[in-house]
């Protein structure tokens, strides 16, 4: 890779990528490697979406049905903050290629700040039904409600812990290879919860109370 491993200078010198032959830069192998994780990824939602299928009516002995406790006009404000924090991260990574360092820290502050509203929502929503007996051992329906809401929510969480770490970085030591390559690696791991959040919020809480 031909940028300096220190600090970029020239916008235009930042290379995402190489079309060279025969030229490995270390980016470009972290992004492949980072994607071959994501396939383990989408394989456990993959589970937990068949899963769903299984148990999504199999209330066993509790009374609490599907419609008592999925709410799909709650669940949107929740869908438009993430939805909101994966635009700000998108906005922060053409920032990046404009090497503005002001405007990628400035982007990806507010993309942790909705996605931290996004997780503490979520959290609020789930002590409500906790506090309504509406527990995972309940039944099986909401043993799966609960595993596949939060399975994405904790992915969530750790993605947020990742963006204040690159924060940092970035704020510290610029656009150095390494920072710019787990910039790049988080930018997909981010889009790819907005992803998976479309199919929960599809198959869990629309098609769950239809």
């Amino acid at each position: 890779m031909s940028t300096d491993l220190s600090r970029v200078a020239d916008p235009g010198s930042i290379k995402l990528y190489t079309t060279e032959p025969d030229h490995h830069d270390p980016i470009t192998l972290r992004s492949i490697g980072f994607w071959l994780y994501m396939m383990s990824d989408i394989m456990i939602f993959a589970g937990l979406f068949a899963a769903h299928g299984v148990y999504g009516d199999a209330y066993g002995t509790s009374k609490i049905t599907a419609a008592q406790v999925i709410d799909p006009i709650s669940a949107l404000f929740p869908t438009l903050f993430l939805f909101s924090s994966v635009l700000f991260f998108g906005l922060a990574g053409v920032a990046l290629k404009n090497n503005d360092r002001k405007e990628v820290l400035r982007w990806m502050t507010a993309a942790f700040v909705v996605g931290l509203v996004f997780v503490l929502q979520e959290i609020w929503e789930f002590v409500k039904l906790a506090q309504e007996g509406a527990v995972p051992q309940a039944s099986a329906f909401l043993s799966d409600f609960w595993t596949i809401v939060w399975a994405h929510g904790l992915h969530v969480i750790v993605g947020l812990i990742w963006m204040a770490v690159v924060l940092i970085q970035v704020l510290r030591d610029g656009f150095t290879e390494a920072v710019v390559g787990r910039f790049l690696n988080l930018r997909i791991f981010w889009f790819f919860q907005a992803v998976v959040w479309v199919f929960v919020y599809t198959f869990v809480y629309l098609m769950g109370v239809s």
